[in-house]
């Protein structure tokens, strides 16, 4: 296995891979994909035997895509189709490599791609159209997407099978911009599926289309492609102006127009190297109960009336690979997928677009919260709290639906740590002054049963104000020196988590050097000395050295 360095290099010097079953070979090359051969059941065995990697307690890095050469039903039906899942986002490392560059480069890709785009450019024949599915043979009873290896995303809890890695292509009616959005689909016949796009303000860009289609009382076209280049499938969650075009941006990911490819039975465009494109109409008026299905913001979707789709078409490879992705409690894959491209754009928000200089990092809560709900904003030490308070405040504004709590912490403190965040907001955040409640928020992505739909944002400076005694725990140098024994005696592996050792904050006097260099020296009993010498009377018990001195 390449080690971290030699991986980067590899994956910058090859360019983003144009389709999927190319960045499955990357990844394998790379030691980051997992081939299970064994009968695996779609429906109750496939997507929990990879939720363990996220629930598991592996580090990030540990986690890999997973190819399923042997895919079943509950029935003992077996599937020609490989199944992946994890490979578009399981790890930063994984999305890199979808990338095509090293993970400190993705978050300017991203900003020079969305300024930057290229337009595609169309062929007339296409590996997504080399096996096509239609007409009668869309309605026989193990037809039509019958035929296709879609899991179960949350067995127990789900109604049905549902397509998750999916790129919905539409267009404007109006304007005719295309818009591709990444949306759930459930089975519902061999020839129907529910799909569900956010109808909440600032929700999803299909919406918006279907909207306009039906006060024109016309079926909305959507083609729903299931397995691309990365770069193209990425741009479906990223939350892009209405009037961009996504494969565009993703041209310009991928630093050459994006070969499509008109779809047979529906007027949209969809990538030519897709695995799987299943096109349809949805009815402009009619909505269909859909759900339940395990979501990202950690409960279960109950059943809801969403857009019913019949569908006209599906087209595939001879040779394809179906493409799932994890979605529900965070962190998952869908989260990796939104956070490695969203705090990038917040940090160019609050640097570039707002000038506030000293915010050094904008971090997402991911783990259960799923990104959107806690902000997390960094700041280099000395800047004014009125700048402090402009970055909290841009933070939470940028997108409707994200930072119901934004939380400012000083430069010392590991966002992603969240004992050193709640040690910040004990010790630096005085409520009544260091806490702004605003009202009048979206409630965005969450239960519906939760009532209402209206919240408040919650703004916390949390950052250090003053000058403040040393970290209590050794100095780095002791703190290595006691890893390395560890490390000889073959004790239990560990994760050092800042703070992992001591450091000064400010109000230390360099004397104190001086008796923590005798103490370990074991000189301090010169130090009793000089302190017999220093006694005084009149003063209280734990009267500061330095106020008398002073």
């Amino acid at each position: 296995m390449l080690d971290k360095r030699a991986a980067q290099a590899a994956v910058k010097a090859s360019g983003p891979p144009l389709g999927l079953q190319e960045h499955l070979r990357r990844l394998e090359a790379e030691g980051l994909l997992v081939r299970i051969d064994r009968a695996i059941d779609k429906d109750s065995e496939l997507h929990p035997l990879v939720r363990w990697q996220f629930q598991g307690g592996l580090h990030e890095d540990e986690r890999r895509a997973f190819l399923f050469t042997n895919v079943v039903d509950g029935s003992g039906r077996h599937y020609d189709v490989p199944v992946a899942v994890g490979a578009l986002a399981a790890s930063a490392r994984i999305y890199a490599v979808g990338m095509g560059r090293p993970t400190d480069e993705i978050g300017d890709a991203w900003l020079r791609a969305i300024a930057n785009p290229i337009a595609s450019t169309r062929v007339t024949t296409a590996t997504c159209q080399e096996v096509v599915i239609s007409g009668d043979a869309l309605r026989q009873p193990d037809g039509g997407l019958k035929l296709l290896p879609v899991p179960i995303s949350t067995p127990g809890f789900d109604a049905a099978p549902y397509l998750t890695a999916t790129l919905c292509v539409t267009r404007d009616p109006e304007t005719g911009v295309r818009n591709m959005g990444t949306y759930r689909a459930q089975l519902k016949a061999t020839d129907r599926l529910g799909v569900r796009m956010a109808a909440r303000p600032g929700g999803a860009g299909g919406y918006l289309h279907w909207q306009k289609y039906r006060k024109l009382k016309q079926p909305m076209p959507i083609a729903i492609v299931v397995g691309c280049a990365p770069v193209v499938m990425f741009t479906g969650p990223q939350k892009l102006t209405i009037d961009c075009d996504e494969m565009a941006v993703a041209g310009a990911l991928a630093g050459a127009p994006i070969r499509t490819v008109k779809a047979l039975t529906v007027d949209l465009d969809v990538p030519a190297d897709a695995e799987f494109v299943v096109e349809g109409l949805i009815d402009p008026e009619l909505l269909e109960p859909e759900g339940p299905f395990g979501e990202s913001h950690g409960h279960v979707a109950l059943e809801g009336y969403n857009m019913s789709m019949q569908v006209t078409a599906i087209t595939h490879k001879r040779d394809p690979v179906w493409l799932s992705i994890l979605s529900e409690v965070t962190p998952s894959e869908s989260s990796v997928m939104k956070r490695i491209a969203y705090e990038p754009r917040y940090l160019a928000h609050l640097r570039d677009t707002l000038a506030i200089k000293g915010v050094r990092r904008v971090v997402m809560h991911e783990t259960l919260s799923n990104l959107r709900k806690i902000l997390f904003v960094q700041f280099s030490p000395g800047v004014p709290r009125t700048e402090i308070w402009r970055a909290l405040h841009g933070a939470a504004t940028l997108q409707a639906d994200i930072g119901k709590y934004v939380i400012g912490v000083s430069e010392d403190i590991d966002a992603n740590n969240l004992d050193a965040v709640f040690w910040s907001l004990a010790y630096r955040a005085n409520p009544i002054e260091d806490v702004h409640i605003a009202p009048y928020r979206s409630a965005g992505h969450g239960p519906k049963s939760e009532g209402g739909g209206v919240e408040s944002t919650m703004l916390i400076d949390a950052t250090q104000k003053t000058a403040d005694p040393p970290i209590s725990l050794p100095k780095r140098e002791f703190m290595e020196r006691a890893r390395a024994i560890w490390e000889e005696l073959k004790l239990p592996p560990i994760t050092a988590r800042q703070p992992w050792h001591g450091y000064s904050l400010g109000d230390w006097d360099a004397v104190w050097d001086t008796f923590a260099e005798r103490a370990v020296a074991g000189q301090w009993e010169q130090t009793g000395r000089e302190s017999f010498a220093r006694r005084r009377a009149g003063l209280t018990p734990e009267t500061p050295v330095k106020s008398v001195d002073e």
